[in-house]
């Protein structure tokens, strides 16, 4: 009898040091899944290199069957953290919000990807309710311009958020940007805030160079005012879906001609953006330059940004060193 009190108390004490010991080295995070089994639980602590001691915390979770208790989320635990705070953290689902940040992305499907990989949700569920007809009338919005919600920035949010809660939340952050002194420049360029974001998709390919882009926003609503197609590269490559290209011929022009993306054949703006335009290039844009350019040409020889012009003749010049400069270093598409 005495012995095996001795080893109850043996076994009280051991289980009293791995629930109360130290077993996190390093604030680290633990993301659990819906339906997670016992199996896959243990598989992501294991594979987490800053819980210390493995077997007792899987050992808890499966001797105190509480399994089907745990909530999915995405946990953070805190260095110094003993078992019996981890287990009480992950069976309370008190889980905490991640930063969610997303930018320099071209397509729903770029977009779907980079949320899925961030997000319990997988990319498929997340483009599925992008292109929901019913999802998209709710904001009155189409298949071209639900990706106007989404405005580059860092977001905070629950890793378990659905599709369906994010775009809420994006609708709503969106509502915030376009506060009254934004709706009012918009208004005064005589384009709808999804034009303005359409058109700042445009400025933001032409150029990596943040002092011309109100330049180059001026230039295209100059184009937009005398009813010029704005002829942007671009959205020819949108079109045929290849931003690699370098030089736009007449033939990718008119491989692109029915696309309503081509605003060579098409005047006016898109049917919607051409990629997902920072708030720095939306803000370009309702801040243009009032000039009288209504022509640009990159610069030869690697020099940063563009020539600008007012009339034909002097863009044509541009062009041609231009040109020359593309026949030199080999460019042919």
């Amino acid at each position: 009898m005495k012995k095996i009190l001795i080893f109850i108390a043996f076994g009280i004490i051991v289980v009293g040091y791995f629930a109360l010991s130290s077993n996190i080295c390093k604030t680290t995070r633990l993301n659990i899944y819906n339906g997670q089994g016992l199996t896959s639980i243990q598989q992501t602590i294991e594979n987490n290199p800053n819980i210390k001691t493995k077997t007792p915390l899987v050992l808890a979770l499966f001797i105190g069957n509480e399994i089907s208790s745990i909530k999915a989320g995405s946990y953070e635990l805190n260095a110094g953290m003993n078992n019996l705070e981890i287990l009480k953290k992950l069976l309370s689902g008190s889980q905490t919000p991640i930063q969610l940040t997303f930018n320099n992305l071209r397509t729903k499907e770029q977009l779907s990807a980079k949320l899925g990989n961030e997000l319990m949700i997988d990319s498929l569920t997340i483009i599925n309710a992008l292109n929901n007809k019913e999802i998209q009338q709710k904001y009155n919005l189409t298949d071209e311009t639900i990706i106007c919600l989404f405005l580059p920035d860092t977001y905070e949010v629950y890793w378990t958020i659905s599709a369906e809660d994010l775009i809420e939340k994006m609708h709503k952050e969106y509502l915030r940007f376009w506060n009254e002194t934004r709706i009012k420049k918009g208004k005064n360029i005589g384009k709808s805030k999804n034009e303005i974001i359409t058109l700042a998709s445009i400025v933001e390919e032409e150029s990596n160079w943040n002092s011309e882009l109100s330049t180059i926003a001026g230039l295209y609503i100059n184009r937009l005012r005398i009813g010029m197609p704005l002829q942007a590269d671009p959205t020819i490559k949108f079109a045929v879906g290849d931003f690699s290209l370098k030089r736009i011929t007449k033939r990718w022009i008119d491989l692109s001609a029915e696309s309503p993306y081509n605003t060579y054949t098409h005047v006016g703006l898109p049917p919607g953006p051409i990629r997902i335009p920072s708030k720095k290039t939306i803000d370009a844009v309702l801040n243009y330059e009032k000039h009288q350019y209504i022509y640009m040409c990159a610069k030869p020889n690697r020099e940063p940004g563009h020539n600008f012009a007012t009339n034909f003749n002097n863009h044509q010049n541009n062009a041609r060193a231009y040109q020359r400069y593309l026949n030199k270093i080999g460019v042919k598409k």
